[in-house]
């Protein structure tokens, strides 16, 4: 819509409220809300104003005055809200360059996708998260002086096959036995379908939603794929429709990585493709039936890996779940249907319209914005330097000798690793002014030093604290 369509919509269907939003640095959505008769066209021309310093990663005190500008295309109705609300997705300026502010995640994305276009490789990627998440019936973290701890409670939980229920049904997935019983045993058949139904009147198409594999409410709903930025937008949409859903019912989500001991933790597999025109410049006629610069974009993905990590498995719990054995992938080499590997080549079907990559090393603590763009930019490195993968392994790589295991590369096995990683080596980020170096230090200087020291300075319940509200 244009702006002038996007007031003539709010008139016709009586909204009172326009809500704006934008996504902070670390990934979490803010907004402010204003009577629906200020929405004008003057506001998408010159912004509304808004305290920068007070968003994580932004701005210093001394500088703090920021500018958010609607994006007449990015809106949904709001469901939740008891007054009718429109909720607009926003860009951020600068008021005195009146330049987008290059800490805008969602620039930064909108970047990438102009520097896809600029490089002649392809005009268009398309991005399919599969964010996983917990459905929760309650959770309590404190830490104090004189005591710390978490406590996750779930009615599906196996742990309470014992706990007087009065009656207890026993219908309880037992560890990684979630994947996917019918009810009773999934007893959240009905939750998962509302959510799915808000998410489609919101305009996210869904594919499918089910019971994931562990225990006490482990769920994916997955969305159909979509260009790059307008992914990262329903990404975030999709979070704040799902926890919103859950608390209708008194429960409660989490898309942090790894909440439960000794289970599956939560992935978001993300699969991939570069078009051009109408054709999928992935498809070919190698391996796995992939071209050429497929090969090659998986050869960037796995060589910037260490790097990428920094914003695709951004929190101290994305490498608890980054341990072998429950289907997260550690492993950087690439296979079809195989998913010990990293990167998996799907084989559903042989159509040229269906092929595509799924890196599944990132998990949905991620900013999407800035995760999609990173992963973009190390595949399109691959492809301009012809990065070369290490050759596919079509073998369950856990059940390898450990001498043969030795030989292949891994993910970072923390988040100092990583962003150790990406701070000396994110060059290929910086191409066409995508990232720029001012974001890459705020970046690490937040995780460095908001996060991970004062992790390293209290118990674990401090860092369960930190991720749950992701």
């Amino acid at each position: 819509m244009t702006p002038k369509e996007l007031i003539a919509f709010v008139d016709k269907n009586n909204i009172q409220v326009i809500d704006l939003r934008f996504i902070d640095l670390p990934g979490l959505w803010q907004h402010f809300s204003i009577p629906a008769h200020e929405l004008s066209e003057d506001l998408f021309e010159e912004g509304a104003g808004f305290d920068g310093s007070s968003i994580r990663g932004f701005k210093g005190i001394q500088e703090s005055d920021m500018l958010i500008f609607p994006d007449a295309n990015a809106h949904f109705i709001d469901p939740f809200t008891e007054v009718s609300t429109l909720n607009i997705i926003c860009d951020i300026g600068d008021p005195v360059t009146g330049e987008r502010y290059t800490k805008d995640p969602r620039y930064v994305s909108q970047k990438a996708e102009n520097y896809l276009k600029s490089t002649g490789i392809g005009d268009t990627i398309y991005f399919g998260p599969e964010a996983e998440f917990f459905i929760f019936d309650d959770i309590r973290f404190d830490q104090t002086y004189n005591k710390g701890y978490y406590f996750i409670d779930s009615s599906e939980g196996s742990w309470n096959t014992g706990r007087e229920e009065n009656p207890n049904l026993g219908h309880k997935p037992r560890y990684k036995e979630g994947y996917f019983p019918v009810p009773p045993m999934d007893s959240q058949q009905n939750i998962r379908t509302e959510m799915m139904m808000e998410l489609e009147k919101a305009g996210i198409h869904i594919e499918v939603h089910h019971h994931e594999v562990g225990t006490a409410g482990q769920a994916e709903i997955d969305m159909r794929f979509d260009t790059m930025t307008r992914m990262a937008d329903k990404l975030i949409m999709f979070k704040y429709i799902i926890k919103n859903v859950a608390t209708r019912h008194n429960k409660t989500v989490t898309f942090m990585p790894k909440p439960i001991f000794q289970d599956n933790g939560s992935g978001m597999h993300c699969h991939q493709s570069i078009w051009k025109g109408d054709k999928n410049m992935f498809f070919g006629q190698g391996y796995a039936g992939l071209s050429d610069e497929a090969r090659w974009y998986i050869g960037g993905l796995l060589h910037h890996a260490p790097s990428v990590c920094a914003f695709i498995n951004p929190t101290t719990s994305s490498y608890r779940r980054l341990v072998p054995g429950y289907e997260a992938p550690i492993y950087l080499v690439y296979s079809q249907r195989n998913r010990s590997a990293a990167i998996r080549i799907p084989m559903y079907s042989a159509s040229e319209k269906a092929k595509r990559i799924e890196f599944r090393t990132p998990d949905p603590s991620a900013n999407g914005y800035l995760a999609f763009a990173a992963m973009l930019m190390a595949g399109l490195d691959g492809i301009q330097n012809k990065i070369e993968p290490p050759d596919p392994i079509d073998k369950n790589i856990y059940d390898l000798a450990p001498e043969e295991a030795g030989e292949i590369r891994g993910v970072p096995g923390s988040l100092d690793e990583a962003l150790d990683a990406l701070e000396t080596s994110h060059d290929f980020l910086l191409k066409g002014g995508v990232f720029t170096q001012d974001l890459i230090d705020s970046w690490l200087e937040y995780k460095r030093d908001a996060e991970v020291d004062a992790i390293r300075l209290r118990p674990h319940p401090y860092e369960f604290a930190l991720y749950y509200d992701i």
